[in-house]
């Protein structure tokens, strides 16, 4: 089995969002892994990491995301630092990757870089910076396509994704 799609991108890019948008248009199902996790933990991911630490959650995530990408055959969007793992990325070679990509400016809008996100509790600008110049080679290196989310509506997003795949909506 098979994702049809496989959404990664950093934080309040529109993952969830879009994700939903495509399984929609696709005539499949949706699944995100963060939502997978929660659900498992029965606590909030800001939860694990605070009373587990970044480590501990990340093997999880880990767990989560290979579990999802063995047994969902829809959309499925992953956590912004899924990617951090060698083996998930090794994983997601063969499949079809869209990363959403968005600029800190856009990021601030969207999130308000707010203390709900674990890792954006101090200096949220600065910090959305460093994860990104972490992170940003990792979702281009899994992806198939690279789809920018500044000042587009979901709608058109969501548009864009299934021209660069070359999807036909159901």
């Amino acid at each position: 089995m098979s994702a049809l799609i496989v959404l990664v991108g950093p934080m309040g890019v529109g993952k969830s969002t879009v994700g939903q948008l495509l399984a929609e248009r696709l005539g499949t199902g949706y699944r995100d892994t963060d939502d997978d996790i929660v659900a498992a933990q029965g606590r909030t991911i800001a939860e694990i990491f605070v009373e587990e630490g970044e480590s501990a959650f990340r093997a999880i995530e880990k767990q989560a995301v290979h579990e999802a990408l063995a047994g969902h055959d829809g959309v499925l969007a992953l956590g912004g630092g899924a990617v951090l793992d060698p083996d998930t990325r090794a994983l997601l070679a063969g499949q079809r990757v869209v990363y959403l990509s968005m600029d800190v400016e856009e990021a601030v809008k969207r999130t308000g870089l707010n203390a709900a996100r674990p890792l954006l509790a101090i200096n949220p600008r600065k910090q959305w910076r460093e994860l990104m110049e972490a992170r940003r080679h990792l979702y281009e290196e899994v992806a198939t396509v690279v789809v920018a989310t500044d000042g587009r509506t979901p709608e058109e997003v969501t548009r864009a994704a299934l021209d660069a795949v070359e999807l036909k909506e159901a």
